[in-house]
């Protein structure tokens, strides 16, 4: 079964789709044992996964996740979804999930796809949930939302059933140090297709490959992005040590891979000078648990917070803006984002979503 694709792969071989096929077939099912599984995961990750092999995954995982039924008026609107892919273990607080609200008190229609913390502290759905905003929306209430009030939340583990026996393969992948391509598919699953998307990886050279990925996926409008975060002291024997968020960077340069139906596929460097952002480090943009980044959350959409935690909602806030189509550039994104704060839309789109919770 899946020891001939382990092989193959172990040779340096890419799987055609029909070979992912059959490998999704028997990861989602119960019939191969959890070690098994896991070895095959290990091999496809070891030998360096293709932007083939990722859009096959992701093609096959999509068929078989539950998918609302969006009624033609909200399908015609361009529909957002902001994440990252995680793992950068940096700890700062939910940046795409401030800018979530923020886009959609612009009037953005935001599909925004997520689970629980893995390795940080609180993912959206925590501190979705710790903001008063319902997470385990049925298909049904979640398309209702979207359409009513340009928002919903789509808990990954509602929708993704065939996730179930998968799950025990990636906790002992995880168990040996092992990452697999499910580090990379989270952005790329969520049921609602969305047709724009700003993706963060924790990686520079993902950021390519990714956009590739969703391109090839039919999404219309992509960004992808991963920002630099010079270490705090230069190291003695060598140039500066590097870490990179999964979201635009305040702190140092970002790349940046893009592309929309009318202009195509640009890869580029984003200086944060470019932007009046006041100085900061990564300590600056640190959260804590899901009651912490809860009130980080409330202050910065209430306008209380205009410090650097701010800065990296408004950048981060553009590109989404941007890739929206609602700013024709990131300047006017910077700047429309502002307004939505500063005029008390975001915080008034927090206080809609808690009470269509209720």
């Amino acid at each position: 079964m899946l020891q001939r694709l382990v092989e193959q792969l172990a040779g340096g071989q890419a799987l055609s789709a029909e070979q992912v096929a059959f490998a999704v077939d028997h990861l989602v099912g119960e019939q191969v044992s959890v070690a098994a599984k896991a070895d095959f995961l290990a091999a496809l990750a070891n030998k360096g996964e293709s932007i083939g092999e990722i859009a096959a995954f992701a093609r096959e995982l999509r068929a078989r996740s539950v998918q609302p039924r969006l009624d033609p008026e909200t399908r015609s609107r361009e529909i957002l979804d902001v994440c990252g892919t995680g793992g950068d273990r940096l700890g700062t607080f939910n940046i795409s999930t401030t800018v979530a609200i923020i886009v959609a008190a612009d009037e953005v229609t935001v599909a925004k796809h997520g689970n629980r913390a893995i390795t940080s502290q609180a993912g959206s759905a925590d501190v979705l949930e710790e903001l008063g905003v319902k997470i385990d929306w049925a298909p049904d209430e979640a398309a209702r939302s979207m359409r009513e009030h340009h928002f919903a939340f789509f808990f990954a583990p509602n929708y993704h059933p065939a996730f179930k026996n998968i799950a025990p393969a990636r906790k002992l992948c995880a168990e040996r140090g092992q990452r697999t391509i499910f580090n990379y598919l989270g952005p790329l699953l969520n049921p609602a297709r969305p047709s724009a998307q700003l993706v963060g990886v924790p990686r520079a050279e993902l950021c390519e490959p990714m956009a590739r990925v969703l391109q090839s996926l039919g999404v219309r409008r992509g960004m992808v992005v991963s920002g630099q975060v010079p270490a705090p002291k230069p190291r003695a024997d060598g140039p500066t040590a590097l870490s990179f968020l999964d979201e635009l960077s305040t702190l140092g340069e970002n790349t940046i891979a893009e592309f929309y139906q009318e202009h195509g596929f640009t890869m580029s460097q984003l200086s944060p000078e470019q932007f009046p952002l006041q100085r900061a480090l990564l300590a600056d943009l640190t959260g804590g648990d899901r009651k912490t980044n809860a009130e980080i959350i409330r202050r910065l959409l209430q306008n209380e917070d205009s410090g650097p935690r701010r800065d990296a909602v408004l950048l981060n806030a553009a590109a989404a803006l941007l890739v929206a189509g609602k700013a024709r550039s990131l300047v006017e994104g910077w700047e429309r984002a502002l307004a939505l704060i500063e005029g008390g839309k975001a915080e008034a789109k927090l206080k809609e979503l808690v009470t269509a919770s209720a």
